[in-house]
């Protein structure tokens, strides 16, 4: 017997966004194969008849489904897909414990687990499921992709490597044995720290205040989470973070290494002054190098967009809706 958790989920509107009168909203949630369930905010096109192509959305990482996801979900209910923004595994109003844990495995199991729900769900039609990752979710989603032979389309957008970012740092800039020992070291202790402790600690989300001399990605980061722009309560990036050993398992499990098999489409999408950009255009490459599926794949850069400018638009609507949906009506056929 499969059995679901009893979550205490929000009814009331609380997302960083406007709600649209051109979608219908409802919570929903679903089990993982960890038995950790899911909650996820459902939007459905109004009006819509028959079975729907389906999305399913997550990240940036370390947001909850109010901020960046919800606000993608919803758009593209807005133009005729059944889509779900849910919180991964230990975050947000989803379930799990320990608290504010990540696994490359467990959170790429929560995208599967996504399809499975929409796989089974009346209103969607199967056969044409694709997902959307934000941020360190869009390096979850091409794994998935690669995992999974039931998605028809992938959508990575303002993208993280977060196994690449944990085992060599910002802009590979700690990729030596000696660094990654060092990190693993103090990991170990951590852990060693809690359990004395009888509670983990936590690494703390954006940093506030702000610095005078914080890098430009920095003041990014704290321009989306830290303001009315993009926080939220639930957010681990508006407030404390990750438990310091959270995302231990990271530094070790590489989780881009059989890009080059995917099948099914993928397009990658980056601003080309985010501070991540390298992300998409490595992982790009890579996933077309030496393989017989590259017709499908596809990188776009936009234009003097920033990495935040993805979450939510920035100032001047960045995110090219106009070319998700394309793309998904495309290859969700």
């Amino acid at each position: 017997m499969i059995k679901k958790e009893e979550l205490n989920l929000t009814q009331e509107w609380d997302k960083t966004f406007p709600k649209s009168d051109k979608a219908d909203h409802s919570k929903v949630t679903f089990v993982n194969r960890y038995g950790i369930t899911l909650a996820a905010d459902m939007y459905v096109p109004k009006n819509a008849e028959g079975k729907l192509p389906a999305i399913a959305v997550s990240g940036p990482f370390g947001a909850v489904k109010e901020q960046s996801s919800g606000l993608y979900a919803q758009t593209m209910a807005e133009r005729g897909f059944l889509t779900i923004a849910f919180d991964p595994s230990f975050t947000g109003e989803s379930g799990g414990y320990p608290r504010y844990m990540a696994s490359p495995d467990i959170n790429t199991e929560d995208f599967m687990a996504a399809v499975d729900f929409l796989s089974l769900n009346e209103k969607v039609d199967s056969d044409r499921i694709g997902i959307l990752g934000i941020c360190g979710w869009g390096g979850m989603a091409i794994n998935t992709a690669a995992l999974d032979t039931r998605i028809k389309a992938t959508v990575a957008s303002t993208m993280y490597d977060m196994t690449r970012v944990g085992a060599k740092g910002y802009f590979d800039s700690e990729d030596s044995e000696e660094a990654r020992y060092k990190q693993r070291a103090a990991i170990c202790a951590q852990r060693l720290e809690d359990l004395k402790a009888g509670e983990y600690k936590r690494a703390g989300g954006v940093v506030d205040p702000l610095p005078e001399a914080a890098p430009f990605f920095v003041k990014d980061y704290y321009d989306y989470y830290k303001t009315d722009r993009g926080y939220h309560v639930r957010s681990l990036n508006s407030n404390d973070g990750w438990n310091v050993i959270g995302c231990e398992s990271f530094i070790n499990q590489p989780i881009l290494k059989y890009s080059n098999e995917i099948r099914s489409a993928v397009l990658l999408i980056h601003g080309e002054k985010a501070h991540s950009c390298y992300f998409s255009k490595d992982a790009y490459s890579d996933m077309v190098k030496d393989s017989k599926y590259a017709d499908n794949k596809e990188l776009l850069i936009i234009p003097d967009a920033v990495h935040t400018d993805l979450y939510d638009g920035g100032d001047k609507d960045y995110i090219p809706f106009d070319k998700l949906q394309s793309f998904y009506e495309q290859y969700l056929q």
